[in-house]
This record gives structure tokens, C-alpha cells and sequence, in this order.
């Protein structure tokens, strides 16, 4: 094990930034693709459920409608994936779109207890999820993503705000 450490850290795969990095740009290739879904009315159709059944997303339907709201997130979602872009530039920039990052997957994920149908009967139930509940908790890990370029963003807009001394 000590040989396959030692050949790993050679290659540079721990190099100090990269995990950092190729989170960000995980992240905005994520937000530019599903942004891009919701100018569609397929997805707009298709997150019904979603906001139907979203404790914190419910009241988007009646203020702008169906597509109005696939819209909305549509704008929202590249507004944080173009700000997580400038992050590579600009940390206070960064740090506004992996806040607004966390806010959209914690609003995703408190979906998951209300989805109807989300834990397979045919398996006992809960946690044998299926369908939206599945697709669903992929934002477990995007919110972990997000929360850390969230922390990694404002220590270095703090090193950077800091005065010398």
C-alpha cells in the first residue's frame, strides 16, 4: 500500500489545488447543463413533481407558473454556475455562488421526504428509493461539494481581505 501511495503522490494527483479545482469546474459544467434543460418544456413538465411536492419551492407554480418556474431556475442555476466560474478568479464572486449553491441543494434535498412513490414497496419501502427520490440524492453530494468550495472560497477572500502586516 505504501508503494501505491508513494507512486500516486509522484504523478501529481496531490497536487495542493487540484481537488479544489476540479470541484469548481465540476460544478459549473453541472449548473450549464441543467440550467440548459430548463428553458425546455420537456423539463418543465418533467419537475412537476418536484415543485409540487417541495416545501420550500410549492409556491413558485401559482407566482410564475410551469415554464415561468423552470425558467427561474434555469436563470438561477447559471447565475451560480457563472458565479462559481469567476470564483477561479475571484473569491468574494466564488463565495456567492457556492452560497447559492447550498441554498439550491438544501431546497432540493428537503424534497426527498415528500416525493409521492420516492421507496419501492416491492423492496419493503424505505431506503429502497426509486425514481425521483434516486435522482434526488445526487444533491447529498453536490450540497457536500458546495458547502466546501463554499468554505474553501471565504478562507481565501478573508486571507486576501486581510490587511499586511
Amino acid at each position: 500500500m505504501n508503494t501505491l501511495i508513494r507512486l500516486l503522490s509522484k504523478t501529481g494527483l496531490f497536487k495542493e489545488d487540484l481537488d479544489y479545482h476540479l470541484l469548481r469546474t465540476s460544478m459549473v459544467i453541472i449548473y450549464f447543463f441543467f440550467g440548459y434543460q430548463k428553458w425546455f418544456n420537456y423539463e418543465a413538465q418533467g419537475l412537476i413533481p418536484f415543485f409540487t411536492h417541495g416545501p420550500l419551492i410549492f409556491w413558485m407554480y401559482p407566482v410564475f407558473g410551469i415554464q415561468g418556474s423552470s425558467y427561474f431556475l434555469g436563470v438561477s442555476e447559471w447565475l451560480f454556475g457563472a458565479l462559481l466560474l469567476a470564483g477561479f478568479w475571484n473569491k468574494q464572486l466564488g463565495v456567492l455562488g457556492a452560497l447559492g449553491s447550498v441554498l439550491t441543494f438544501v431546497t432540493t434535498i428537503t424534497i426527498i421526504p415528500f416525493m409521492p412513490d420516492g421507496w419501492a414497496p416491492s423492496a419493503g419501502g424505505f431506503p429502497a428509493m426509486v425514481g425521483n427520490v434516486a435522482f434526488l440524492m445526487k444533491d447529498v453530494v453536490l450540497l457536500a461539494v458546495s458547502i466546501y468550495l463554499l468554505k474553501q472560497d471565504a478562507a481565501r477572500a478573508s486571507h486576501i481581505a486581510e490587511p499586511a502586516r
